[in-house]
């Protein structure tokens, strides 16, 4: 068998083992990630569905295993919990805007593939990306601490009861924003708000006070906040369960690594847990049968509604081109491929696109399941769609039954990819690497860990690329110092020049492109010519490039030697350089094209003609 429909279907028997393989390594962590990200173990089994199937068939990496992972969880999980709130803490009101975001940031990643800037991420420098991935272990590894304690902040009634106050005056204003508009603010009817506020029953304050404790204790800063109550209420079957999941995930490994460890303690702990009748805490309930569309997210769509996170979408999608990318970059070192950068993309941003609309949480290339997937056999394509399926009739077949699984059991999955996932090349690096890239690695893991994902990366690209723009100024600068023929090295072409005309003649080299970075010395040319000098050569063949802020300080600098009665020459002045200087009229206004020389005899023939 060879090709059917664009598939390679040649090594069907090792796609095949690859494909059961990665999905059968997948199952765990698809439960693990729905739960951490608050939606549940359905919307992470549903991500890794469509998501596998649909970026292995549409995607540019053959042995790509896709699906929910740790850094797109991570960010999911914040933007989730982010728009939950404003809906007071209602999940099911919030889906359709937190699935329009998801649907956005994939259809964001199929607008990078198609405009071709899969090739440029892998211009993210290495600080931004180590920071923010040990950020992404540190955040799964303290939000995981509550569950593994068996501590669930909104049922702690004592907990609760310290949000009652500012509940009643939440619930209080909503009825007053209600009433206002409505037109029913006014003296005359106030006793109508009163009469409200009167049936406010104990329910919803004790609702809205949940949300506000869910609120305080979420992300790392509120896990730290109650972590001294958790201590204080440990339930130790959740502990016990959690523990016996990583010791036997870390403790398999050194037996065999032929099965994964992971799904051997998924079965093993919660086969126990269900026998033994334990009084332990199930994760939420699946729902059986095929995955429904979730059609609220057009019928309900309003743009107010997901505007505010338009920027929060684009840093899902690039997070999620960058996480594939690396992973395509590990499949091509094993397979000794090449993989197609933007297709990848727009096969990435498919399978996220699909499966939020199908209520899923996002992903991307999975490294660990992409590598099982290779060792298996996998091949070609054949091998992610299979793992999609093959989740899918787990679901049909088993999701009640997964529904039995420990919450405890997935806190301690979510441990080890907590502590698997962070980068410890980047961080015993930290004695050894310059401190400018030591500084950016730690802004970045820190404001990422207790601020925001988003504008932690983004401030990092900003410091990391001002700190390259300096570099380059500062090597530019370095390579094009500004002496007189008497006191610099000459060029080759310059070593028989005229002993009598060193001292009327000033050369300058400029070595690299004239951009914003290096401008400042270069304006520096016009005070540093010595008074002998009357002709002032510019040499400009290295001069690769030029840009807005070059031009200028070329113009000024010019204008300062013709005021003071100097003749300026260009030698080698090629082409990027020239059209723009030609465009603000450089040349012909302040440097004649009589002046310009294509080389340096050409030019010093003139000089000797045209000066005594």
């Amino acid at each position: 068998m060879k090709k059917i429909l664009g598939l390679e279907f040649s090594h069907f028997k090792g796609d095949l083992f690859g494909g059961i393989t990665s999905g059968i390594v997948a199952l765990p962590l698809a439960l693990a990630f729905g739960v951490s990200s608050g939606l549940g173990p359905s919307a992470g089994l549903y991500g890794a569905i469509f998501i596998s199937f649909f970026a292995a068939l549409f995607g540019g990496t053959n042995t790509q295993i896709s699906g929910p992972t740790a850094p797109m969880t991570a960010v999911a999980m914040l933007i989730i919990a982010g728009i939950v709130a404003t809906f007071d803490g209602n999940v099911t009101k919030a889906l359709p805007v937190i699935l329009a975001v998801f649907l956005l940031a994939g259809l964001m990643q199929i607008g990078l593939g198609l405009l071709g800037l899969g090739k440029y991420i892998k211009y993210i420098p290495y600080p931004v990306v180590s920071g923010f991935m040990t950020a992404i272990g540190i955040i799964i590894l303290l939000t995981q601490f509550l569950p593994i304690l068996g501590y669930y902040p909104k049922e702690d009634l004592t907990f609760v009861e310290q949000f009652k106050p500012q509940a009643e005056e939440i619930i209080l204003d909503n009825i007053l924003k209600e009433e206002a508009g409505e037109g029913l603010l006014v003296i005359e009817d106030f006793k109508e708000t009163i009469d409200r506020a009167e049936h406010i029953s104990e329910d919803q304050i004790l609702l809205e006070s949940q949300t506000l404790a869910g609120k305080e204790a979420s992300g790392v800063i509120g896990a730290i906040k109650v972590l001294p109550r958790a201590l204080k209420n440990i339930n130790y079957l959740e502990l016990l369960l959690a523990l016996s999941t990583i010791i036997i995930i870390y403790g398999f490994k050194k037996i065999t690594s032929a099965v994964p460890s992971t799904l051997v303690a998924l079965f093993l702990v919660s086969g126990v847990a269900y026998a033994m009748n334990l009084d332990y805490r199930p994760i939420q309930e699946i729902p059986g049968g095929l995955p429904i569309p979730q059609w609220e997210i057009f019928s309900k769509f309003k743009f107010a509604s997901i505007s505010p996170y338009i920027f929060t979408a684009l840093t899902l999608a690039l997070l999620g081109a960058i996480d594939s990318l690396l992973t395509s970059v590990v499949s091509d070192n094993m397979t000794k491929t090449k993989h197609l950068p933007n297709k990848e993309l727009i096969g990435q941003g498919i399978g996220n696109s699909i499966a939020a609309l199908f209520g899923g949480i996002p992903g991307a290339g999975a490294t660990i399941r992409t590598v099982v997937n290779i060792k298996a056999g996998g091949k070609s394509k054949l091998s992610g769609m299979i793992a999609g399926l093959l989740l899918l009739l787990i679901l049909l077949a088993f999701g009640p039954i997964a529904s039995q699984i420990p919450a405890a059991v997935l806190a301690g999955i979510l441990i080890t990819v907590g502590i698997s996932v962070m980068d410890y090349k980047g961080l015993k690096a930290i004695p050894y690497m310059p401190r400018v890239e030591v500084l950016i690695m730690l802004i970045v893991l820190v404001l990422s860990s207790i601020w925001n994902l988003v504008y932690a990366v983004g401030i990092g690209l900003i410091i990391a690329s001002l700190t390259f723009m300096k570099n380059m100024g500062d090597i530019t600068a370095e390579r094009s110092d500004v002496k007189s023929l008497a006191r610099e090295k000459a060029w080759s072409d310059e070593l028989n020049f005229p002993e009598e005309l060193k001292e009327k003649v000033f050369i300058k080299h400029i070595k690299g492109p004239l951009f914003f970075g290096s401008t400042s010395d270069f304006q520096q040319l016009a005070k540093q010519i010595p008074d002998t000098a009357s002709i002032v050569i510019i040499r400009l063949g290295r001069m690769q490039y030029i840009d807005q802020s070059g031009l200028y300080a070329m113009e000024d600098v010019l204008i300062d030697l013709l005021n003071s009665k100097r003749i300026v020459l260009f030698v080698g002045l090629i082409k990027q350089p020239r059209y723009m200087m030609e465009r603000i009229d450089i040349i012909p206004d302040l440097i004649p094209k009589e002046y310009l020389f294509k080389n340096f005899d050409e030019c010093l023939r003139w000089i000797k003609k045209n000066i005594k």
